[in-house]
């Protein structure tokens, strides 16, 4: 089972629910950079990069560093895979019960003398 708690995983996956902070967390893949940097391919304010660089902040996907006047942004990985470890769970859990449905419905065919693709 998975120990990240609920309330962590809801500010994840609320951070990862925009396109806008996905795409920012795809760019930090390919290293550090300023928040100029980061905001460049964006048409939004300012104000509103701030806002989605305090919610990637907040979630811990997202490490800022103050160096004179630029900020400096990193990505922090850890939270994406808590993520996944979630959805892992769930992946896990549905296989199984399709694995059983699939054994299911061979043996209620084989019963039937009828024949499964």
């Amino acid at each position: 089972m998975f120990n990240t708690s609920a309330a962590k995983l809801d500010i994840i996956f609320s951070a990862l629910s925009d396109s806008t902070r996905r795409t920012m967390l795809l760019r930090l893949t390919e290293g550090e950079m300023s928040v100029m940097e980061l905001a460049a391919p964006f048409s939004i304010s300012k104000p509103a990069i701030t806002k989605h660089l305090k919610v990637l902040e907040k979630a811990g996907l997202l490490q800022r560093q103050i160096m004179g006047r630029v900020h400096r942004c990193r990505l922090v990985p850890q939270p994406l895979s808590e993520a996944a470890e979630w959805i892992a769970f769930y992946e896990n859990f549905w296989n199984k019960k399709f694995d059983a449905l699939d054994k299911y419905l061979g043996e209620t065919s084989k019963k039937k003398g009828g024949k499964r693709d």
